[in-house]
């Protein structure tokens, strides 16, 4: 799929590699590089993985020409994601031919349904590794020093990897991903997730609040609750003092973790919409700590396209969920997908899909075109018949309104006072901080006296189309 950007493919993070420890005492035996692809879940995954490589004696280096492994961690949602890695694999195949004795893996999606191209065909990598068989790649990386080609791709119905705490390499201190379930149980027939990540599985409850708690006293001052479906989560295994069963739901968990401390910001994705219940939405309205921001994906304003899709909502459902939410949350950020030229989608239906942009005025919008993804329901029951330039013509009309919308948006934002927590110098000029407000908009403003992981309460002077501009003011 083609998009202007996305929350879940965060184009400047594509292909990001891990930094070494900045303060690192210990002498590894061998080191390891990790380059991630794809949605936020794949760069928490290397976390994991870099924690579990680091437990058997390997050190994590910035630079491929140094290191002994080499692992991409890959996405399949798109095509150009799967290119973007093949062409990665190429360059890498030219370092193991300086050095034979280099291991290449490939983790994440693409290992999962491309196993035997890698292995077999293209002959690109020494190990393969499915999302959920992480801790098997200690010994796995024995049999590939070994000559021998190391595979797991199982699917696990239980596995969250909720005991192993994920090595923060590329943290900024201020901000982290906390995943909290896994897989999906939707079917969107579009969609590869059920079938690369498997079913929906929930971490323990306790395990999250303590890694959360954690994170807090080491300083961080934001989490992400991270999940393919993370209004899903639902957590049965404690017990009451009467040895019943007290099941924890997405919105019990989001008033756990504001609770831990006021100045723990929360926020989460991704989310579907059928589960934004009105327990969610009070929640997120009764605690300033939680974000007032909700990624709300539609994927299209057409309800006969909705139901082709297996969204399991329509469009006028879709327009009373916003409308609720504005009414409980009336300040909150609202941001979507949408994907254009699904299959069998006339000039009508895209206009709907517009007229739905219209009317919800998102902050933010993730835009594609649909490319038909292998072993998908859609693949299986539906021709991919529209043109591709048409799809090309109806992204760039979804893309020129959101320009307007997105625009208007920050306009909005000018004269506003807004809490904002600091995450880092301003890219643009290094007299300037940056961070995000709670709708997670970027504001950037004079340095001052501030550190990160500083609240600073900022007027809001100006904008452009992507940033507001402010300065300091008293809270």
């Amino acid at each position: 799929m083609q998009e202007l950007s996305t929350k879940e493919h965060d184009e400047a993070r594509q292909g990001e590699a891990f930094a070494p420890f900045a303060v690192d005492a210990n002498a590894y035996k061998k080191h390891f590089y990790i380059e991630s692809y794809g949605c936020a879940m794949n760069f928490a995954d290397s976390e994991v993985v870099a924690s579990i490589l680091h437990d058997s004696g390997f050190g994590p280096t910035k630079n491929a020409e140094e290191a002994d492994v080499i692992f991409i961690n890959t996405c399949s949602i798109r095509d150009k994601a799967e290119q973007t890695v093949r062409k990665r694999l190429q360059q890498f195949r030219g370092i193991k031919i300086q050095r034979p004795n280099l291991v290449v893996g490939v983790l994440g999606c693409m290992a999962e349904r491309l196993k035997a191209a890698f292995l077999e065909e293209e002959k690109l990598v020494d190990i393969v590794v499915g999302p959920d068989a992480y801790r098997t790649l200690p010994g796995l990386l024995e049999e590939a020093e070994s000559g021998q080609k190391g595979v797991n791709v199982l699917l696990s119905r239980d596995e969250t990897y909720a005991d192993i705490a994920p090595v923060r390499l590329n943290s900024n201190g201020v901000t982290a991903f906390v995943s909290i379930m896994r897989g999906c149980n939707n079917m969107c027939s579009f969609c590869v997730v059920p079938f690369t990540r498997g079913r929906e599985r929930s971490r323990d409850a306790a395990s999250i609040i303590k890694e959360c708690t954690d994170l807090f006293n080491q300083g961080y001052r934001e989490v992400t609750l991270l999940g393919q479906n993370v209004d899903s989560y639902y957590d049965d295994r404690q017990l009451t003092t009467d040895d019943r069963k007290t099941p924890v739901t997405f919105a019990d968990l989001l008033e756990k973790v504001a609770l831990i401390n006021p100045l723990l910001r929360v926020r989460f994705s991704t989310s579907h919409p059928k589960d934004i219940t009105d327990d969610v939405l009070h929640t997120i309205a009764r605690y300033e700590n939680i974000c007032n921001y909700i990624h709300l994906p539609v994927q299209s304003g057409s309800s006969r396209v909705l139901q082709l899709m297996n969204r399991t909502y329509s469009r006028e459902w879709y327009i009373a969920k916003v409308n609720r939410i504005k009414e409980i949350i009336p300040d909150c950020g609202l941001s979507t997908d949408m994907i254009t030229g699904f299959c069998t989608e006339t000039e009508e239906e895209h206009q709907e899909s517009l007229s739905l942009m219209e009317y919800c005025q998102y902050d933010l919008a993730y835009m594609y075109f649909y490319s038909e993804r292998p072993g998908t329901l859609a693949a299986r029951r539906f021709a991919d018949d529209i043109p591709e330039a048409t799809k090309k013509r109806r992204l760039q009309e979804m893309i020129d309104l959101h320009r307007i919308q997105s625009l208007q948006s920050m306009q909005r934002e000018v004269g506003k006072t807004r809490k904002v927590l600091i995450e880092g110098t301003s890219k643009k000029n290094d007299t300037d901080f940056y961070g995000r407000t709670d709708q997670n908009k970027v504001v950037v403003f004079a340095k001052g006296d501030y550190k990160l992981g500083d609240y600073v309460t900022v007027k809001i002077i100006d904008c452009t189309a992507g940033t507001l501009i402010g300065t300091p003011s008293a809270p």
